[in-house]
């Protein structure tokens, strides 16, 4: 699995080498283009799960511990394993999606579709899983902290409930992207005020991302099997994050769509990690009210993800709530998904094996492309014809 990773992270970056050099200045449009912040709230909300609010505190420790990652100190290596460069993989696919897939139409195979949407479907419910398994350490008042109870199954499922509704209507896209990210900024307010941090023990903590950047050749590859499992992670999601915020680009020339998925997303994630390992070098307690609140903004979260992403893959696969309507739509999604979920948490599926099958889409859409479209790829020189920079598109699209 290590090679099938190697191989397919150095297949990505040089692809995105590749795109950024060949079509620099080519101006990209999603086929319902939004303003930026808008573009990188949905991207920030949709591409990132419960984990960015719950994993961190957990891990610094361990980080510390382990002589693996002895180069850089704990605070830069979760910025590694979620921020800056791991994000061009997200552009490499909504580059793909946005301006070579409508020529060469690969995920329309019929098997490439169904591997794709068997992938979507699995990762939905993978979240749903990491968020059921982390509910009791930040609800120990239910429970015994450790378990998982049957509270936390009905938290689950009304969560999953939300998320196939809202997917319903793409007008619950904007909605929920941009309040989950004023709610992660207050989040981030809030818990910078109760440790009592200031400007100054913020500013010092945080020169200790410094260390990422000085070591960023070091999280190219995996260095352990940690690492390799947040790298299977981020290709998990690449495809289908590129698909559905590839619709979503309003104007950006290549060279700057790279940019702000490199560096808009990274600002926030940098200083969330910031207050965290404030809180973990202080030994600051969680409990109570900002466990709760951290709940809250990770349930946003959980539903904003899962809303985009069950969109795609009925989308893609024609289950839509056209032709169901709209309560067997939505009750399909939720059995599925609810049973997919409790698979995950048991150990019986592995996000590492959805991980390994995108390196393989990957490959197989190279192949596919120098064999059977090179040409035409090589002369793309504009959108589509059918592109327009009309930023009230989205309000029509249901």
């Amino acid at each position: 699995m290590e090679y099938i990773l190697s191989f397919g992270v150095l297949l990505a970056l040089g692809l995105v080498a590749f795109f950024v050099v060949k079509w620099w200045n080519l101006r990209c449009v999603g086929v319902t283009p939004v303003h930026l912040f808008t573009f990188i709230a949905i991207l920030f909300t949709s591409g990132l799960d419960v984990g960015l609010i719950m994993f961190p505190l957990t891990e610094f420790g361990g980080y510390a511990e382990d002589p693996a990652y002895a180069f850089a100190n704990p605070l830069a290596i979760e910025f590694g394993f979620w921020g800056f460069l791991i994000w061009a993989f997200y552009f490499l696919t909504a580059f793909y999606f946005c301006v070579i897939e409508p020529r060469v139409k690969f995920f329309e195979i019929p098997l490439v579709k169904l591997i794709n949407n068997v992938v979507i479907i699995g990762t939905c419910a993978f979240t749903a899983s990491l968020f059921l398994i982390y509910l009791p350490g930040y609800l120990p008042e239910v429970g015994d902290g450790e378990s998982v109870v049957t509270t936390f199954y009905i938290i689950v499922f009304v969560v999953i409930l939300a998320a196939a509704y809202s997917s319903t209507d793409l007008k619950y896209v904007r909605i929920l992207s941009v309040g989950s990210t004023f709610l992660f900024l207050a989040l981030i307010l809030g818990m910078w005020a109760a440790a009592g941090m200031g400007v100054t023990g913020f500013v010092e903590t945080g020169s200790n991302i410094g260390a990422y950047f000085a070591n960023l050749h070091k999280f190219v590859l995996p260095l352990t099997d940690y690492h390799a499992f947040y790298l299977f992670w981020w290709f998990a999601w690449s495809i289908m994050i590129g698909q559905f915020t590839s619709r979503f680009v309003g104007g950006l020339t290549t060279w700057q769509l790279l940019a702000a998925l490199l560096i808009f997303p990274s600002i926030p994630l940098g200083i969330w990690f910031t207050v965290l390992y404030y809180y973990h070098l202080n030994g600051i307690s969680t409990a109570g009210i900002t466990n709760i609140a951290m709940v809250i903004v990770g349930v946003t979260f959980v539903i904003n993800s899962l809303d985009s992403l069950i969109r795609l893959y009925t989308d893609n696969l024609n289950l839509t709530v056209e032709r169901f309507g709209k309560a067997i739509y939505v009750a399909g999604n939720v059995a599925l998904l609810f049973v997919l979920t409790l698979l995950f948490q048991s150990q019986w599926l592995q996000i590492q094996w959805i991980g390994a099958v995108v390196v393989g889409l990957y490959l197989a859409c190279v192949v596919y492309i120098l064999i059977t479209k090179r040409q035409e790829v090589l002369s793309i020189d504009s959108m589509p014809e059918d592109r327009d920079l009309d930023f009230h598109k989205v309000e029509t699209v249901h």
